[in-house]
């Protein structure tokens, strides 16, 4: 699995919600590597194994061993065959036929859907016992199921997160720091990959990797979108409401991410100055919520993005300015 990217500043009024993402806590656990710390050790289940992620995980607290103490214990597949090539390439000893199966002998979740339609209705059961769950991106397919899934969630007192990976970063948080030098910015343009036709939800399969890192480093108060396509090919415009304007162009050949700012000097893209952490944040930041139960992410900032993506994803099929609505 790779790390996965970069992200960071906050300018406009709606990246408020998210700066509070990054604690001190969760600083120091990057810095320390989460390792310092004798804690008790933590069994982890996954539901999901079509996606590549799952291998990683399993590589990662089984074989590297990068966060001792932190096991991959259970694990259920959409077909036998995802799951027995992920639990052998992972050293994932127990495999279930029913997610249920897993609880009583898990203390912590992963959901790795690849859809995200099936996030929610998985991670249920779990929560509703209190078990501290991490939802692949992105958190869940439609906003008024997402509230009611965070408010049983309040209710049961269970942590529940969820981020993308390309946000979830020290490079990120550097970029958003630099943004503080750089003027007033006029324009954005960002691009990363997106196929709006994708099987796992179109636009928003890849598109919380274009998104999410733009609503942290310049705010989460986007009020409008349009895309624009041609076959495969699109952009998307994004209206802020203090007036900032930002373009997403969607890659098809290419992987990767870049960010560029039109400011009074010109042009300029984004680059972190700093290398990722080592483990990476993103993994740190889940390990340290099933330990402490502190969620390094908002459920507002879950809920906006969801709500942006359910915008662009109306605007791809008629390509007209759409409202987000929360």
């Amino acid at each position: 699995m790779d790390t996965r990217r970069k992200f960071i500043k906050n300018i406009g009024t709606g990246a408020a919600v998210t700066a509070v993402s990054i604690s001190a806590p969760s600083l120091a656990s990057v810095m320390v590597g989460g390792q310092d710390n004798p804690l008790k050790s933590i069994r982890v289940g996954i539901i999901g194994a079509e996606n590549s992620h799952s291998v990683g995980f399993g590589k990662m607290f089984n074989i590297d061993k990068k966060f001792p103490g932190v096991e991959v214990t259970h694990l259920w597949g959409e077909t036998d065959e995802f799951a027995r090539k992920t639990a052998e390439a992972g050293k994932i000893p127990n495999i279930v036929k029913d997610p249920k199966e897993m609880l009583g002998k898990i203390d912590a979740l992963i959901v790795d859907h690849r859809h995200a339609k099936f996030h929610l209705e998985a991670a249920t059961p779990f929560v509703k016992a209190g078990i501290p769950t991490f939802i692949d991106k992105p958190f869940c397919y439609r906003v008024e199921e997402g509230k009611a899934f965070l408010e049983m969630a309040r209710k049961a007192g269970t942590p529940i997160t969820s981020y993308s990976s390309i946000a979830q970063s020290i490079c990120t948080y550097d970029i958003r720091q630099q943004l503080e030098s750089l003027g007033e910015i006029n324009h954005i343009v960002r691009y990363g990959p997106v196929d709006l036709d994708s099987e796992y939800g179109g636009v928003f399969f890849y598109g919380v990797h274009i998104l999410q890192p733009l609503m942290f480093m310049f705010g989460e108060d986007i009020v409008r979108v349009k895309i624009s396509r041609n076959g495969k090919k699109g952009s998307a415009s994004l209206v802020f409401k203090s007036g900032l304007y930002a373009t997403l162009i969607f890659k098809n050949l290419a992987y990767g991410w870049e960010t560029f700012v039109e400011t009074k000097k010109g042009l300029v893209e984004l680059k972190s100055r700093v290398p990722e952490s080592e483990p990476v944040k993103i993994y740190t930041d889940i390990v340290e919520m099933f330990r402490t139960r502190a969620e390094p992410r908002s459920h507002q900032s879950m809920l906006t993005e969801v709500a942006i993506l359910e915008a662009l994803e109306k605007s791809a099929v008629n390509e007209q300015w759409t409202d987000v609505i929360l």
